[in-house]
């Protein structure tokens, strides 16, 4: 898949899940904002009501997805046989956008009114949205190349050994300005992060990047490096900037990752059960949507 297409595959996800909530908070909205006790006399109750034809059908399309897209990512993780069926960070995409539609989708089944058993498979659902977002920003802390696979550490040193002789004999920089790329790409300040403080550390470190960029930026116009070049080195020293992160972070974003799954896991288990035991009951008294 070319940059181009991974971008229409990406922006494809992003197009349907807005457009698909706009037109369900536009057309429903009136409904949704009425009083539930005032909802009944309402002309969309009919349709939008959780048993409703397109309420329940909103349900159904939701679970369906929400189980699908689970489904899919495991089975491709897992069973050998499916590794040759793309690479598994466009079926973790994938599976990120059928389990964020799915859940929106099951918001507007519910109607906006949560009660009884029902109540904690939604909350859980929403904490597997939550911690879902969380997972997939410590997941891309942790190196992978593009099949899925982790990068050993030694893998990373000889990136980085790369980088620093590209930097170094390449563009034939000033001591001034490989010190500079030195000091801001060292690894060393990683190494006294605590576990408890680690996931902080990351999401501030990861937006800290912008700002050393713009730093070396405004060091490299100073020196009136040609612009062609500076951009070269700038992606060079990003490179090796987010590499030397890696390097520092691999122990802890691998602990962390680690713990992410139990807090996830737990979450998606209960969300599941709850919702095949809904699903069940709904079922037993005869709420068949359009399968009659």
């Amino acid at each position: 898949m070319t940059k181009t297409v991974h971008r229409v595959y990406i922006g494809s996800f992003f197009f349907i899940t807005i457009v698909a909530t706009l037109i369900l908070s536009i057309e429903g909205f009136n409904y949704y904002t009425t009083p539930l006790v005032d909802r009944f006399f309402s002309p969309l109750n009919p349709l939008l009501k959780p048993s409703g034809l397109i309420g329940h059908g909103l349900g159904i399309i939701g679970s369906l997805m929400m189980i699908f897209g689970v489904a899919i990512y495991m089975i491709r993780k897992r069973v050998r046989y499916f590794h040759k069926f793309g690479y598994l960070k466009y079926w973790l995409e994938f599976h990120i956008f059928l389990c964020t539609l799915g859940p929106i989708l099951i918001l507007f089944h519910t109607a906006f009114k949560f009660g009884g058993i029902v109540s904690v498979s939604f909350w859980s659902m929403v904490a597997v949205v939550i911690s879902g977002a969380v997972g997939k920003f410590i997941y891309t802390q942790v190196p992978h190349t593009i099949q899925g696979q982790m990068i050993s550490l030694n893998e990373l040193n000889s990136l980085s050994a790369n980088l620093s002789y590209e930097l170094k004999n390449e563009f034939q920089l000033s001591e001034k300005i490989l010190f500079r790329i030195d000091q801001i790409t060292s690894f060393d300040r990683y190494k006294r992060i605590k576990f408890g403080t680690s996931l902080a550390f990351v999401v501030q470190d990861y937006f800290g990047t912008k700002n050393v960029m713009s730093m070396l930026r405004k060091e490299l116009r100073s020196a009136k490096v040609h612009r062609v070049q500076r951009k070269r080195i700038l992606k060079t020293a990003k490179d090796k900037l987010v590499i030397s992160r890696r390097i520092g972070f691999l122990n802890t974003t691998q602990k962390v990752l680690k713990y992410w799954h139990v807090i996830h896991l737990p979450f998606a288990i209960i969300m599941f059960i709850v919702m095949f035991v809904h699903i069940a009951v709904e079922i037993i008294f005869g709420y068949t949507w359009i399968f009659k």
